[in-house]
């Protein structure tokens, strides 16, 4: 049996302002009115509701022009929804659906937000709903919607527009769909391939060239590894070596520490020596000043004594008398010895005589 279309809903769609129903009975179902009561609007609700996308097949100029614009007495809508019901679908409609004895299918759109489909309350795809009546031999281009002058152009229609009409009356309109589906997926596949033979051959290159960084990665590593044992035995000798400097600085500290508290000890004993010197220095200097003035009187003594005894030798020797037998050498050497000439006497004598 095959499918029936029992019912149609309209809301805010042209000149729908309110929901509205239209029933399918069995049998002939007309809608009569005179022109501009929106005749054309409930089949062009129809096809809408079956997928159609050209804005201009709906006589608009974008798709949001379907929505219920306002007049002077009613507000504009922002929504708009159709909403067809098929009965007897069981086992004629396309997976998953084909269980379902009766279909409901809807759209709505919202301004400025795009159109959602609807099959029984489960959201889809435009392209599901389009392939569903290409599958049920119907669908917005289906020739069974016949519009003014479609009779004349089926007449003189070329061959193969005939034979669309033809396989759409077999029933096998659906197939061709899905052939042309099939096939736009087979061109995206064949492109994707090639991009991936594409991206292969730049992978195959990327490959070979890190490849060659692997190879100059392990060098590297393996070099590295060479490397940082010549560093560590390096840095042990090095360490060695610094142990064995460190080792003769602590030697020659500890010795400059005995040397330092020798040099302190003398330095303190020499300070002690000084403090005593320094102590006694002014006695010494005392005794030095006694002694300085004790010598200056002697010499002062002395020298009066001396050109005392020059006077008298002189006197004596101007006379020439009995006192020339007197041994002038034996008093001037008595007189040194007590300390009254500072000459030696053999000088004076000498002047004497």
């Amino acid at each position: 049996m095959p499918v029936q279309f029992s019912r149609i809903r309209i809301a805010g769609f042209k000149s729908f302002a309110e929901p509205a129903v239209v029933e399918i009975l069995p049998g002939l179902t007309g809608i009569v009115g005179p022109n501009g009561c929106g005749k054309s609007n409930v089949v062009e609700a129809l096809r809408w509701a079956m997928g159609e996308t050209s804005a201009k097949s709906l006589r608009g100029g974008e798709m949001d022009d379907v929505i219920f614009a306002g007049t002077a007495a009613r507000a504009a809508r922002n929504i708009a929804e159709v909403t067809l019901r098929l009965d007897e679908t069981l086992g004629s409609a396309p997976s998953p659906f084909h269980e379902a004895p009766e279909l409901e299918i809807s759209r709505r759109i919202e301004r400025g937000n795009g159109s959602v489909y609807r099959i029984n309350g489960r959201e889809t795809r435009a392209r599901d709903v389009q392939t569903l009546f290409n599958d049920l031999a119907t669908g917005a281009h289906s020739s069974g919607l016949v519009s003014q002058g479609r009779v004349g152009a089926l007449v003189a229609a070329k061959p193969d527009e005939r034979r669309l009409l033809l396989e759409e009356a077999a029933g096998i309109t659906g197939l061709h769909a899905r052939r042309h589906e099939a096939e736009l997926k087979l061109r995206a596949a064949e492109a994707n391939l090639e991009r991936a033979e594409d991206l292969r051959g730049q992978l195959d290159v990327q490959l070979e060239s890190l490849k060659r960084q692997a190879r100059q990665a392990n060098r590297y590593r393996a070099i590295s590894g060479l490397v940082r044992a010549a560093d560590a035995e390096l840095m042990a000798l090095q360490r060695a070596r610094a142990e064995a400097l460190r080792a003769t600085a602590n030697a020659a500290f500890v010795a400059a520490q005995a040397a330092i508290s020798d040099f302190t000890i003398r330095a303190t004993e020499t300070a002690t020596e000084a403090t005593s010197a320094a102590a006694a220095l002014p006695a010494f200097r005392a005794g030095e000043g006694e002694a300085r003035t004790a010598l200056e009187r002697h010499r002062i003594a002395g020298e009066a004594l001396a050109a005392e005894f020059e006077a008298v030798c002189s006197a004596l020797a101007r006379r020439n008398g009995p006192l020339a037998s007197i041994d002038i050498a034996r008093i001037l050497e008595v007189l040194a010895d007590r300390h009254f000439l500072d000459v030696p006497f053999s000088s004076l004598a000498d002047g004497a005589t």
